[in-house]
């Protein structure tokens, strides 16, 4: 009976540090999540182009002068896509402020199908917008996201100066056990080229996605087809919601700008086709079996990241959401998670041969 006792006491104790351990980690995730947010970009940016580093000093080329060049092209890279991201605010800040008239016409009139009720709901929103609060949250959001971009990048260049030293620092962590070291070096590995070849998919099969609906905008002659172009492709790395939201957005943005409703059907129509097409056909194609997540389990990862971290967190949940799935398949206390989070519950398919 004592030993029973005991025994109901130690699982007792064991869960109460567990809920604490789990509140001090939610309480480090919201508390430094601007730091998490750029370590985690940084690792994915090192993993993508770890590879391409070792294929170049493979070619005879020195391991210093390969990682040197590689820094400055993506300092060059992260650099002018923030560039290019805070001339897209200022242009889409000055055009609402010239457009903010038509705007608060055009949007009741869209919803009048709801009734009178509705339109004076939605006007009384769109005439209480604080324009001056946005455009200063616009400009606070450049100033961070040039923070955050200096961040990656030190970030970035540190591990390239420590690359040479992760795998003795692994078999040293591990009291030099080297079948330990390999398999743990086996499990990044895997955890590396999984998210590597879903982000460069979803990069070309994203890119594609914004020219097309940058070719749209531009026929139809309308302002703004760089920032919806740009806003399509970054909304299409979320998986399952990312394509409508974009799709939802320049239909509704179409209607702002021309309150013609024959051509927000032709853009809607257009925009929905593209979606669909590459969507539905090319990238599935491309993806293959990369994944195997659930999507049940997609849709509460971006839940959870996103309350988290924000709108950031919720593009990071996918690759989290993968090496979380893949350390939990080698760990067999914890192998349920990752048969919970694959989608037809085998989380090891795929991962021999990488």
């Amino acid at each position: 009976m004592e030993q029973q006792n005991q025994l109901l006491r130690d699982r007792l104790q064991t869960g109460f540090l567990g809920v604490i351990a789990f509140a001090l980690l939610m309480f480090l995730l919201v508390q430094a999540k601007f730091i998490l947010i750029c370590l985690a970009i940084a690792i994915i940016i090192f993993s993508l182009t770890s590879d391409a580093i070792g294929a170049i000093a493979r070619q005879r080329v020195p391991n210093w002068l390969a990682t040197t060049i590689a820094l400055l092209l993506i300092a060059f890279g992260l650099l002018w896509a923030a560039a290019t991201v805070v001339s897209q605010i200022n242009e889409v800040v000055t055009t609402s402020i010239s457009y903010a008239e038509q705007m608060q016409a055009a949007l009741p009139s869209l919803l009048e199908w709801l009734g009178p009720e509705a339109q004076e709901t939605v006007d009384t929103i769109i005439r209480n917008i604080n324009v001056t609060g946005w455009m200063r949250t616009a400009a606070g959001g450049a100033s961070n996201l040039l923070s955050a971009t200096v961040l990656i990048i030190l970030f970035v260049g540190f591990m390239f100066a420590e690359r040479v030293w992760f795998p003795l620092k692994i078999e040293s962590l591990l009291s030099g056990d080297r079948a330990s070291a390999a398999h743990v070096r086996q499990i990044i590995t895997s955890i590396m080229r999984r998210v590597n070849r879903y982000l460069i998919v979803k990069t070309i099969v994203s890119g594609a996605t914004a020219i097309c609906v940058y070719g749209i905008f531009t026929l139809a002659k309308l302002p703004l087809a760089g920032a919806i172009a740009l806003l399509t492709f970054a909304l299409n790395f979320l998986p399952s919601v990312g394509s409508i939201i974009a799709t939802v957005i320049a239909v509704a943005l179409t209607y702002v700008l021309t309150a013609d409703v024959g051509t927000t059907l032709a853009i809607a129509a257009a925009c929905s086709a593209v979606q669909f097409a590459i969507g539905n056909v090319i990238d599935p194609m491309l993806l293959g079996q990369t994944l195997r997540l659930s999507s049940f389990g997609i849709i509460l990862s971006l839940a959870f990241w996103g309350a988290i971290w924000g709108i950031p967190g919720m593009f990071l949940a996918v690759p989290i959401m993968v090496a979380i799935m893949i350390v939990c398949a080698h760990i067999p206390w914890m192998r349920p998670i990752a048969i919970m989070l694959s989608r037809e519950g085998h989380p090891d398919d795929g991962m021999a041969d990488e």
